[in-house]
């Protein structure tokens, strides 16, 4: 029996082609937002938002991807010419040498696409092979020329994959993400498997809703996905995160297109829960751009909210490690969408 996925009828190859179209003006109310609501509401339930000890530096590679997602926050594609140099990646892991934090967290867009993802990942195994990094894969990409060998490399590497995959239908999965995307998708989850992943090394998907409403119960679903998976493709996986679509960018444009940004906005407001507050992944996380720039959480990034000092924007080699912790995280009314039911986090639920 098939849970949580209804597509809406408005998720039409039509409409998602008006929303791409639409996406290169979007620059949503979240951020001349006057008042923030979502301040007010930790205040009210005495509550404060404060970095801790880092554990993970979350990099977003650039904006180039090879899909053109309906809920994508980064606004990524084909056509996207914001990608990291060498030099910066340099920068960053010279900063990272000097630094405790156990993990690196690569994203994108799709972050193989730049040129030297492997360079980057070569560089950080070879300072120290426990330090763990971590791909955001699509699966897609791991088909496209000049990639079939990532999938033996990142094995090699032991890179652990959190690959995007927002059902296990087909029809659910090409009407988010574009024809064809769902059977590469189970073709590069079979290569994955065969290569130990799943099992040696962590393999672990996302599901993002399909729509203008709040992921289902973790743990269902997740029984879903690996029943249905293993029964009709042989696949097998670690975990499932369920992750709530942000009003950011183009699902933001999505939203406006059908009228829903106003209710989806109260809808977060509404399921507002506090006991997610302490798991938050912008508590222990650091988020680079592409150009090195600092920012408490990737959906900050795409709203341009900057760790700031007296000098202007704060880049990576700017930050003294020891002084990050009990810094207050920048927020916003887009923070709800963290805190909405189960909570949402790069790692799922939290609660």
């Amino acid at each position: 029996m098939q849970r949580h996925y209804s597509t809406e009828p408005e998720i039409s190859r039509v409409l998602i082609a008006a929303t791409f179209s639409a996406v290169s003006s979007c620059c949503n109310f979240l951020q001349t937002d006057k008042v923030n609501r979502f301040s007010e509401t930790l205040g009210a339930h005495s509550l404060s938002l404060r970095h801790t000890k880092t554990e993970v530096l979350q990099v977003n590679v650039g904006k180039l991807c090879n899909l053109t997602c309906v809920h994508c926050h980064v606004n990524a594609g084909p056509k996207r010419k914001e990608i990291m140099t060498c030099q910066t990646i340099d920068r960053i892991i010279d900063w990272f040498a000097h630094t405790e934090i156990p993990t690196i967290d690569l994203t994108g867009g799709a972050p193989e696409m730049i040129p030297d993802f492997r360079y980057f990942i070569e560089r950080v195994k070879a300072m120290r092979p426990t330090r763990h990094v971590i791909d955001r894969c699509n699966l897609t990409i791991l088909f496209d020329p000049g990639y079939k060998d990532l999938p033996q490399f990142l094995a090699d590497h032991e890179v652990e994959i959190i690959a995007s995959m927002p059902c296990y239908t087909l029809e659910n999965v090409n009407a988010q993400r574009g024809e064809g995307v769902f059977e590469g998708s189970i073709k590069a989850l079979q290569v994955l498997n065969s290569l130990g992943y799943g099992t040696h090394f962590p393999l672990h998907l996302v599901y993002n809703p399909v729509g203008a409403f709040l992921p289902g119960p973790q743990s269902e679903l997740e029984a879903d996905y690996k029943r249905e998976l293993k029964k009709h493709f042989g696949i097998i996986f670690n975990s499932l995160y369920t992750i709530t679509n942000l009003p950011i960018a183009r699902f933001a444009s999505y939203l406006r297109h059908n009228n829903k940004l106003e209710e989806y906005m109260q809808l977060l407001l509404d399921n507002f829960n506090p006991a997610t507050v302490s798991g938050l992944m912008c508590r222990n996380t650091i988020s680079v751009s592409w150009t090195g720039e600092v920012f408490d959480c990737d959906f900050n990034q795409m709203l341009k909210m900057n760790w700031r000092d007296g000098n202007g924007v704060l880049h990576l080699w700017d930050i003294d490690p020891a002084m990050v912790e009990n810094r207050e995280i920048v927020t916003g009314s887009h923070c709800f969408g963290c805190t909405a039911g189960a909570g949402s986090s790069c790692g799922g639920a939290l609660v």
